[in-house]
């Protein structure tokens, strides 16, 4: 026995990029950066969107609906899970991509919400003051100053929502069951139990470790933008 291999081989990432049932790994990873990129621009933009009135607007019930909002943090996700089954159900979504992309475009992550709400409060009122002396109006404030200077926080929401769907393996197991549709996560498992009644571990290894490589690109090459967004710390 010993820890070096006696022999160094690709089989296992030939064999496991193959696939299963007609559909290599590359339609995995196909999927599921379509369902990321989606996702991404579908969170960013609803929950800023929803982010710049609770920070620059008053409004009837402001504080009500902030604490609200806020309150849906604690709520714990698998208790959504059979009431939003049967709605997507009912409207004839299982087995699409529409119940994993469509609630992004609704602002239903709090925690974004929260963390553009705080980054767009550091930003100096003056700035809305004079883009309104010049004529903007509330959307072209936002469209126009808020979002360019939220640049790190809009990135940190990006990184985050790419690396949680990029990862998500529970709502694409309950949504999604045909195989051409899978994501990497559903994919992966289906080394587990193959359709020859073996678990192929060493197959799963080697596609675990490509499917780090995406992950470990955006960290790598937007790692700084966390620190900056998460940090609030507004105009430098």
């Amino acid at each position: 026995m010993s820890l070096w291999p006696g022999k160094v081989t690709l089989d296992n990432y030939i064999n496991g990029w193959s696939g299963f049932s007609g559909a290599s790994f590359a339609i995995f990873f196909r999927n599921s950066l379509l369902i990321a990129m989606v996702a991404i621009i579908g969170n960013v933009f609803s929950c800023s969107l929803t982010a710049y009135p609770f920070a620059r607007m008053d409004f009837p019930l402001k504080k009500l609906l902030f604490g609200m909002m806020l309150m849906t943090i604690m709520i714990p996700e698998h208790v959504l899970l059979i009431p939003q089954y049967i709605m997507f159900n009912t409207f004839g979504w299982v087995n699409t991509y529409l119940p994993l992309l469509v609630p992004r475009f609704f602002a239903v992550n709090s925690f974004f919400i929260y963390l553009m709400i705080q980054f767009v409060r550091s930003l100096p009122k003056e700035l809305d003051q004079a883009a309104t002396v010049d004529g903007c109006s509330r959307l072209q404030i936002y469209w126009k100053l808020i979002l360019p200077l939220s640049m790190p926080v809009l990135v940190t929401a990006m990184i985050f929502t790419f690396i949680s769907t990029w990862n998500d393996f529970l709502h694409p197991l309950i949504y999604i069951s045909e195989v051409k549709h899978f994501t990497v996560s559903l994919g992966l498992s289906l080394f587990i139990t193959s359709g020859e009644g073996k678990s192929e571990y060493s197959q799963l290894f080697a596609m675990s470790m490509l499917s780090l490589i995406p992950l470990l690109t955006v960290f790598v090459f937007f790692q700084r933008y966390i620190v900056d967004g998460i940090a609030t710390s507004g105009i430098k």
